[in-house]
């Protein structure tokens, strides 16, 4: 329909537009009923009748409208004046028909009338002002400010404004009675297309039902242990919950704590070499147990799959100027043939990873990084947490000895000597202007 709207609108055969006197005023480019249904049988070669209803369905989907009696939607094949529906409110451009527009038009209509609506819009006013009522001075300011700008316009475009809006809610807001085309129109009319869309709907909606009834449900008792084991697990690592050793560094001064537990130290403290044991990401995300994992992995002559694995996340985590250089690098190192430090992946994991060699990214690696992080994981991770290493680190690492805790730190000021008798509180200074006065006294009063 849209089509056959531009069509019409063509300049040079299009239909025949021009500037139409409406008692008074002047509109331009408006078209006659006559016109329209001429130019609807020479360009389609359909009979009378066929071109009366296909004008009519223009009418009543909002693409063209009348300008003398804007309340009917229907094509006459007379000397009646109509206008093309500007883009704006084509049903193509899915301008979603607000409550709040539909108020504020009811409104401006009601002031520009003086209170004349027709009862229909009267009773949808009284709806409206009643369901908005908290935001019905913002309505009638809106209307207000609509019609303080239309004064400002000619008389022709104040009247084609007003008829475009009055089509624009007699399509979307239909009398009783009137067939709603937005539901009916030719194109949700189609009663084949409608039942494909549903029986697609339906077996989407059979097959998620189908995956939902056959996974895998936990129990809520299974969740709860695994939460109680988590809980007693970290508890002794949460130093709101278990304090901080030897002391704590929110509450006092001392910032041992941080000092022993710094990105590398010498010598780990106990609980840090416990967390190790809690899962591989954290052996990874501690620096200093990543290089005790990588010099367990050089005896077992497998530290090139850790150093791949940091290879790539500095490629990830790099600047982007870096980037083909570091892929390069990598591939050159630990994938190409005859590497120096090569590692073993699948061959359809390498087979995508050289795919997306031609075309380098920071991602690029990320088949081949998962797959030795797996590997890692199953295989190297198990065997550092039995190996004699680990269990030296466990039994040799740093247990930090306990303060001596106050009952209550918060309340406890250090004694500082006052640097100058300026300091001193008043009633201290005069204690001790007194005290000079009553030595010089005492021979006196001998």
């Amino acid at each position: 329909m849209e089509r056959v709207v531009l069509s019409m609108q063509d300049p040079d055969q299009g239909v025949n537009m021009r500037s139409q006197r409406l008692l008074v005023t002047v509109v331009p480019h408006a078209v006659t009923g006559n016109d329209i249904m001429e130019w609807l049988i020479h360009k389609y070669s359909i009979s009378e009748e066929e071109a009366l209803h296909l004008g009519t369905l223009l009418l009543r989907h909002g693409y063209l409208y009348p300008l003398q009696d804007p309340g009917s939607l229907v094509l006459r094949p007379d000397e009646t004046l109509y206008r093309f529906q500007t883009p704006y409110f084509w049903m193509s451009t899915l301008w979603p028909a607000a409550e709040l527009d539909y108020a504020v038009y009811l409104a401006k209509k009601n002031i520009r009338k003086r209170g004349a609506l027709g009862d229909l819009e009267k009773e949808h006013h009284g709806q409206l002002h009643r369901k908005m009522n908290h935001m019905w001075d913002l309505v009638v300011m809106q209307a207000r400010e609509q019609l303080r700008a239309a004064k400002q316009r000619r008389k022709g475009d104040r009247l084609v404004i007003a008829c475009q809006e009055q089509t624009y809610w007699l399509v979307n807001r239909p009398l009783p009675g009137v067939p709603n085309v937005l539901e009916q129109g030719p194109e949700r009319g189609s009663c084949t297309a409608r039942r494909v869309l549903m029986v697609r709907t339906l077996h989407a909606c059979i097959e998620c039902c189908r995956r939902a009834l056959g996974r895998t449900r936990v129990k809520s008792s299974v969740s709860l242990e695994a939460y109680l084991k988590f809980s007693n697990q970290h508890r002794p690592h949460d130093p709101i919950m278990s304090g901080c050793l030897p002391s704590n560094p929110w509450i006092t001064d001392d910032d041992t704590y941080w000092a022993m537990n710094a990105p590398r130290v010498a010598e780990p403290t106990q609980l840090r070499v416990q967390r190790w044991a809690f899962s591989f990401q954290e052996l990874l995300e501690d620096p200093v147990g990543r290089a005790h994992f990588m010099d367990f992995l050089r005896n077992e002559f497998s530290a090139e799959n850790l150093s791949f694995w940091e290879a790539c996340e500095q490629l990830r985590h790099g600047g982007q100027a870096q980037v083909p250089g570091l892929v390069d690098a990598v591939y050159q190192q630990f994938l190409a043939p005859g590497a120096a430090h090569w590692v073993n992946i699948d061959s359809q994991t390498m087979e995508r990873t050289l795919e997306g060699l031609q075309q380098p990214h920071r991602y690029v690696l990320d088949a081949a990084q998962l797959h030795i992080y797996m590997l890692m994981k199953k295989d190297s991770y198990p065997r550092f947490l039995k190996s004699d290493m680990y269990k030296t680190l466990l039994a040799e690492a740093v247990i930090p000895p306990e303060t001596k805790r106050r009952v209550f730190p918060f309340m406890w000021k250090p004694r500082r000597s006052s640097p100058s008798p300026a300091l001193l509180p008043a009633s201290a200074s005069g204690e001790r202007a007194a005290a000079p006065g009553g030595l010089g006294g005492g021979p006196g009063e001998a």
